[in-house]
């Protein structure tokens, strides 16, 4: 296996990152190598001329390189980006598998469901609860800034406000329509391409739970769902050859 170009960069920082003391050509291209990417020492020592010239690496004398403070940025920055693609990949080889209509239902039955949970908990979700709610939607909001996908964030959020319902049979139904833990994920990668309003979102919904408005509770909810479902279309119409458009019939009615 070989170093791919946009790889390079990334598995070299990597190993730089990892080690307890400078790295130099030999250390850098016996650990590429050791990872499945056979490299010689010539050609790790020009990887590391690179990371100096781009001043992601400091050189310490004779003994090798650390990363520079530039370098762990720009680290971190690759890690996002790989993460990014990989879930990208894992979503169309999903979506093809589970078949983009049945994406859609899950999301009118979460409407369906949601759009009560909501009404509840705005009259009946604790003061410690609504606190845990707005940790959830900061660190999710953090998360979005820093381009890291995180699902758990969204799951976390809408499964405090089911439990915040006090009703355990639509708890546990919600909990059941969201059993299939990799759709989560596939629509955090469709919001996050068709750059959607999910944390815009989950703030109204806080607010109006915060509030004690159910009415406020349950239209902030509907309208998330229905965005999520307007920019699940749109990811269909801008990848027509990965789904396709479900039939007019499925669409799902607004409020």
């Amino acid at each position: 296996m070989s170093l791919r170009w946009e790889e390079e960069e990334l598995q070299a920082l990597r190993i730089i990152s990892t080690s307890n003391e400078p790295v130099g050509s030999w250390r850098l291209a016996e650990a590429l190598t050791k990872a499945g990417f056979p490299t010689s020492e010539a050609t790790a020592g020009r990887i590391l001329k690179d990371l100096d010239y781009k001043g992601l690496t400091q050189k310490m004398g004779y003994k090798g390189r650390l990363l520079s403070e530039k370098g762990w940025g720009r680290l971190r920055s690759l890690e996002r980006e790989k993460q990014r693609r990989s879930t990208g990949e894992e979503f169309l080889h999903l979506l093809r598998a589970h078949g983009p209509e049945e994406l859609v239902e899950l999301l009118v039955a979460r409407r369906a469901i949601e759009r009560e949970t909501a009404r509840l908990a705005a009259g009946r979700i604790s003061p410690a609860e609504v606190a845990s709610l707005a940790e959830i939607v900061a660190r999710h909001e953090r998360h979005l800034r820093d381009g890291v996908l995180s699902a758990s964030d969204d799951a976390d959020f809408h499964r405090r406000i089911a439990e915040g319902s006090r009703n355990r049979v639509l708890a546990a139904a919600l909990d059941l329509i969201r059993h299939d833990d990799e759709l989560t994920p596939a629509l955090e990668y469709i919001r996050r391409e068709m750059k959607g309003t999910v944390a815009s979102d989950h703030a109204r919904i806080l607010a109006a739970i915060s509030a004690g408005d159910p009415v406020g509770a349950e239209e902030a909810m509907v309208n998330h769902i229905d965005n999520v479902i307007r920019d699940v279309r749109r990811f269909w119409n801008k990848n027509p050859g990965e789904a396709e458009t479900p039939p007019a019939g499925t669409t799902p009615a607004t409020k």
